[in-house]
């Protein structure tokens, strides 16, 4: 009897097999500490087998906060100092955004791979002036985008795509809700030439999803919006966003990002994406699953083979850190393509200039 995935319901997570680096193959460098999503960079690749030798902000206080964090981590006096230590092969950096491509260009200038925080570029420029310099050296320029990396019901979701469970994946819908703390924010952090823009910076993560789970290589914007809801005095600031794009290969994508978490819920933000195919859906509940009491990594998997959900917590673990720091390794990129880490940024830098086009023209026309 021929098996068919779109009629079986009883799919169980892999765990992923990647082994760590041996010691000191990779000495990473670390400069930029804006967002906390460098822990979390730090935290994966250190567990992958990479030893974190420098750190360096112009904050004393966050390099201090790191390194109680990362004991064995030394402070570098400037940035120049870990570029000019040559056996550190890896910079890692979540710096303001609008620096993380100047950053970058000086990583790989000194024959280093370089790891961004997302958004890793506020500009269309800045994206050239990065394929550029990577058609040059040759080297990695890889982008944390978590939200897909990081989120071990994605990783099960890509399994279960792969696997044929819901058919071909006909569209993606993502929501993206984060709690602003606006009181707890850097300055940066509401002035549009320093963090791009809500859909450059957030919804950057929506579409690199989108182009994973459906295979596009290229999207078409649609359309795209942004908004200021709640926060009149930072003008420049968007609370909310959304876009709709097409893919290259027909498949159909649909966001919503915003900064409107309440306080009431349990997480910073409810986070969902939702996969649909010929046969059936998925839909990943990843920080929460309100009501159930649940921390998240839940997946729901519905088929002609019926109804399931999953709890993924600890089923997958993050195979993303294992195989960047083995592509830095062997110069590959197996963990993700370079067109791949760029296009998802060129598309939500697309999607953001084409609602900031839209509103300026809103603003004029009143």
């Amino acid at each position: 009897m021929t098996f068919n995935p779109t009629h079986y319901i009883n799919f169980e997570p892999k765990h992923h097999k990647e082994v760590p680096v041996s010691q000191n193959k990779v000495l990473m460098g670390v400069a930029g500490l804006e967002h906390g999503h460098i822990y979390a960079m730090c935290h994966g690749m250190k567990e992958a087998g990479v030893s974190i030798r420098w750190v360096f902000d112009e904050d004393a206080d966050k390099v201090k906060a790191f390194q109680k964090v990362f004991p064995e981590v030394k402070e570098a006096k400037s940035y120049f100092q870990i570029l000019e230590d040559k056996s550190v092969n890896l910079i890692a950096c979540a710096s303001v955004p609008s620096k993380r491509c100047e950053i970058g260009l000086q990583a790989l200038d000194y024959g280093k791979h370089y790891f961004s925080a997302k958004a890793p570029f506020t500009t269309l420029g800045q994206l050239k002036a990065a394929e550029k310099k990577v058609r040059e050296t040759g080297l990695n320029w890889a982008v944390f985008y978590s939200e897909r990396l990081q989120v071990e019901s994605a990783n099960f979701a890509e399994q279960l795509i792969d696997q044929g469970a819901i058919g071909d994946v006909v569209q993606v819908l993502g929501m993206g809700p984060h709690r602003l703390n606006a009181d707890q924010r850097p300055e940066w952090f509401f002035w549009k030439e320093t963090y791009g823009g809500i859909i450059c910076d957030i919804g950057s993560h929506q579409i690199e999803q989108f182009l994973w789970f459906t295979g596009a290589k290229d999207a078409t914007i649609l359309s795209s919006s942004v908004q200021n809801k709640s926060l009149p005095q930072f003008p420049e600031f968007e609370d909310y966003g959304d876009a709709h794009l097409i893919g290259d290969n027909g498949s159909v994508h649909y966001f919503r990002i915003d900064w409107f978490t309440p306080e009431g819920l349990s997480n910073w933000g409810d986070g969902r994406t939702f996969i649909l195919g010929t046969d059936g859906y998925i839909e990943l509940r990843k920080y929460v699953d309100i009501t159930e009491q649940s921390t998240g990594e839940r997946l729901y998997l519905v088929n002609h083979g019926g109804e399931r959900r999953y709890d993924v917590k600890g089923k997958t673990g993050f195979p993303y850190f294992y195989r960047l720091a083995h592509d830095v390794v062997h110069h590959t990129s197996t963990t993700m393509s370079q067109r791949h880490t760029f296009k998802a940024a060129e598309l939500s830098l697309l999607a953001q200039q084409k609602a900031d086009q839209c509103c300026y023209k809103e603003e004029e026309s009143r």
